[in-house]
């Protein structure tokens, strides 16, 4: 497992520790991000990444690419990064709790990032991870609401290993119900380790009482009855994997010292005979929430009151500015030098942590926010303070010299996240598993620099109203 804290794409420190904390809770393990190439399906073709229409001044992602398209589907995109000796291999999976459709059914895409490690006929476990040994890489994974991710880190003289042991597990994993049940109960003790942290039940409390039809509505590892009764679906599991661990559902992403003319056939040899899958289930639509919500989780023991609000916002975009501009209200509102903060947390002392923001997401998700508080007392009062700061913004709006710090500030950690092989690799697959482009992170750059102050105004008053909110109060037996 592995923190997707670099995908955090602007925001200070405390806001990257922030959805740490909230991702792996949502997780329980971790993960997930606040943001066509099209398929050819009767030969190999390529061509370069599409730019749109954004201008040179406006590329965060300046690395010569090349997008090819095998006739199964299957979307490769190699990124020629100053990395001499090192190439970053991403596997990236469509699939996340979000693809989780049906009752009782939750916690499976998390759980093949297990299972995937288990081994086929020609690559066991052990010599699976012999073969990593001996390349001396760092292999990992980790599932979001949106996706899979299984990626190494490796020298560039490692690649036709790589290839042919990625695409080994990819279409020949093999496992019996025995391995399938000790498996299902490792997920369980996964799930037992978290609940001693209290934000599990708070974040679970809060997207099931947010959300009502949509998979959103269960935090990754899965709602705890369908753990418990995971063993009990051997069957169902074969299905899952059927549907999704397909070449039409996964894209590569290959970064760092190589070139097509080294990846691709390596490619070909090894996921050329790889077929597609059937047909995957739709994802329920959200309807609009109508009312303002409030829940109460209980905590045994001494801890500090806590709470989380959760407002709905759309999913990610590069086609409006509404995505942006919530990123720069949440540097505007929440940052460590934001006038809020300094109140609630410097002057008053009321809160011992105050941060706030929201994730890139495929369907409509939750800006969230999250106030450690000192004394239960003072809930009704930090409460208020975060209500009539999100209310003047909407009111009074920022000015503009304001506004272009904030998005300076914003644009440049964008843009910092592409440093090495592994953050580009780690960004992109992000913005692969949401869009299928990965021109979006040129798009998305250039949107921020065209957020205004009535944009940050504007998206301040439609999203933040007391019937858009769900607000969860964590309550320790002692303080």
């Amino acid at each position: 497992m592995r923190p997707h804290d670099l995908l955090k794409i602007p925001q200070k420190a405390a806001t990257v520790l922030f959805h740490a904390q909230l991702r792996d809770m949502k997780h329980i393990a971790l993960i997930a991000g606040c943001a066509a190439i099209s398929l050819h399906a009767c030969a190999t073709t390529s061509s370069p990444i599409a730019r749109g229409t954004v201008t040179t001044a406006a590329k965060a992602f300046p690395f010569p690419t090349t997008q090819r398209t095998l006739a199964n589907g299957l979307r490769v995109f190699i990124v020629e990064h100053d990395s001499p000796g090192l190439v970053a291999y991403y596997s990236i999976v469509r699939v996340g709790s979000r693809n989780e459709v049906e009752p009782g059914k939750s916690g499976f895409a998390h759980f093949f990032e297990h299972m995937m490690f288990r081994g086929t006929p020609t690559y066991p476990t052990d010599r699976y991870n012999a073969a990593i040994k001996a390349m001396g890489a760092d292999s990992n994974a980790f599932t979001s609401d949106d996706m899979t991710v299984y990626h190494i880190l490796a020298s560039a003289t490692a690649l036709p290993t790589i290839v042919e042991i990625e695409a080994d597990r990819f279409q020949h994993l093999e496992y019996g119900e025995a391995e399938f049940q000790k498996e299902a109960r490792a997920v369980l003790g996964e799930y037992n380790k978290g609940a001693s942290d209290p934000m599990q039940p708070m974040a679970e409390a809060l997207f099931d009482s947010a959300f009502q039809v949509h998979p959103y509505k269960h935090t990754t590892i899965g709602f705890l009855q369908d753990i418990v009764e995971m063993p009990k679906q051997f069957a169902y599991s074969r299905q899952f994997f059927s549907r999704y661990y397909r070449p039409d559902n996964v894209v590569l992403l290959i970064v760092g010292d190589v070139t097509p003319d080294q990846v691709m056939p390596l490619v070909e040899k090894h996921y050329g005979s790889w077929r597609s899958g059937p047909s995957r289930p739709a994802v329920p639509v959200e309807p609009p929430q109508t009312k303002d919500k409030r829940v109460s989780v209980p905590w045994k023991g001494a801890g500090m009151p806590m709470l989380l609000r959760g407002y709905h916002v759309p999913a990610f975009s590069t086609k409006t500015i509404d995505s942006a501009a919530l990123e720069v209200l949440s540097e505007l509102v929440f940052a460590e030098r934001a006038p809020l903060f300094r109140r609630l947390v410097l002057e008053e002392q009321k809160a011992e942590h105050l941060d706030g923001g929201c994730e890139r997401h495929i369907d409509p998700n939750l800006f969230l926010v999250l106030a450690k508080v000192k004394d239960a007392a003072d809930i009704p009062y930090v409460e208020a303070a975060i209500d009539e700061e999100l209310a003047r913004v909407a009111r009074e709006g920022v000015d503009e010299e304001t506004i272009t710090q904030v998005v300076s500030h914003t644009r440049y950690a964008f843009a910092n996240m592409l440093s090495t092989a592994d953050r580009t690799a780690l960004a992109g697959a992000d913005f692969l598993a949401l869009t299928g482009e990965l021109a979006t992170i040129d798009e998305a750059f250039a949107m921020l620099a065209k957020v205004t102050a009535a944009d940050v105004k504007r998206v301040a008053a439609r999203y933040f109203t007391p019937k858009n909110r769900t607000v969860v109060v964590l309550e320790p037996e002692a303080s």
